[in-house]
């Protein structure tokens, strides 16, 4: 059977993701419909290599007969639309930050919680994590399955592709600036992202902590285990693609290095490239494009006991937010929910 799957943002850069993904894995589509905003109305997105799909009014679209939705449109225009698409009979699977706490709405990452799916019909809406909580939780089901995680202490490093095609840009046109000796202007960031790290992603909050830092806490606590403690700090690195991130782990029960790296081999969607030698780890720049969560640098914390450290990379328009949605479609149609 193929469905009829309503792809919402498509001109952004996780909707073109979404359409590239969907054509690479051959989703069982039979119409496959493009949907922006009215200014981008009439041009043309790409399905795949060889067919062009062109670009609908989400404000004036029927959702009746849709069977589902995958939605990147910004989080205020979720809170509109994805209620339409759901109360129409649609699954809404959506990317944006708005639905994700929501108690009534699962947060899945089908590696990780697949049974949180079975919730999805009490809003019809299912939400995608934030792309920095997804690659780090499918790094850490398996270990806390082994050895039962009691903290996470994490710092990223996310490319500028997170803040959209504006922030890639702004990368762009400081990079270029500086070589030229143009000034540098801001208009995306804070500061000078070129050459540049920035401890800021989203707003701040009360107790100092940005939002971002705050979506990793409580998402990982919503998917993975309400108990484990979580201490986040997010940076925005001057990279086009892929979001590293450093992650320390401290668990309840036996574990180090050796046996974190036996269990992270057999891990699905997860691949170690971990050797204690020049080039032998994985980095944005070699992550991007692929579907994997990579994990290199695995090594014991002797601070504490049962101690891990590990380096943890993945693109974050693939598996960080386009191929997670995907992916939580695939595992819905397998479990018989649509």
């Amino acid at each position: 059977m193929g469905y009829k799957v309503a792809v919402v943002g498509a001109t952004g850069n996780v909707g073109r993701e979404v359409l590239q993904t969907m054509a690479e894995r051959n989703f069982p589509a039979d119409d496959v419909v493009a949907l922006a905003s009215s200014r981008s109305v009439g041009t043309e997105v790409a399905y795949g290599d060889e067919k062009n799909i062109k670009v609908q009014d989400l404000a004036t679209f029927d959702f009746t007969g849709t069977d589902i939705v995958l939605s990147s449109p910004g989080a205020k225009i979720s809170e509109q639309f994805s209620p339409k698409a759901a109360a129409a009979g649609a699954v809404v699977i959506d990317n944006t930050s708005f639905w994700r706490m929501d108690p009534d709405v699962p947060l899945v990452v089908p590696e990780v919680n697949p049974e949180a799916l079975d919730g999805w019909k009490k809003k019809g809406i299912v939400a995608n994590p934030n792309c920095s909580t997804i690659q780090m939780v499918v790094a850490l089901k398996p270990l806390h399955e082994a050895g039962k995680i009691k903290r996470v202490v994490v710092s990223t490093y996310q490319s500028v592709s997170g803040g959209g095609k504006e922030a890639m840009d702004e990368l762009f046109t400081q990079t270029r600036g500086i070589f030229v000796n143009d000034p540098i202007t801001k208009e995306k960031f804070t500061k000078q992202i070129a050459f540049n790290v920035i401890p800021h992603i989203d707003v701040f909050m009360d107790d100092g902590s940005t939002k971002e830092e705050w979506k990793m806490v409580v998402e990982t606590k919503k998917i993975l285990d309400p108990s484990i403690k979580v201490s986040a700090t997010a940076v925005r690195a001057p990279v086009f693609v892929g979001h590293a991130e450093s992650v320390n782990i401290e668990f309840e029960n036996d574990m180090d290095h050796l046996k974190a790296r036996e269990v992270l081999e057999s891990a699905e969607g997860v691949v170690v490239v971990d050797y204690r030698q020049d080039e032998g780890y994985v980095t944005p720049v070699e992550c991007a494009g692929e579907d994997a969560v990579y994990i290199s640098r695995i090594r014991d914390d002797i601070t504490v006991e049962n101690g891990v450290n590990m380096w943890v990379v993945a693109d974050n328009l693939r598996k960080g937010a386009a191929l997670n949605a995907v992916q939580i479609a695939e595992k819905m149609i397998e479990r018989g929910l649509i």
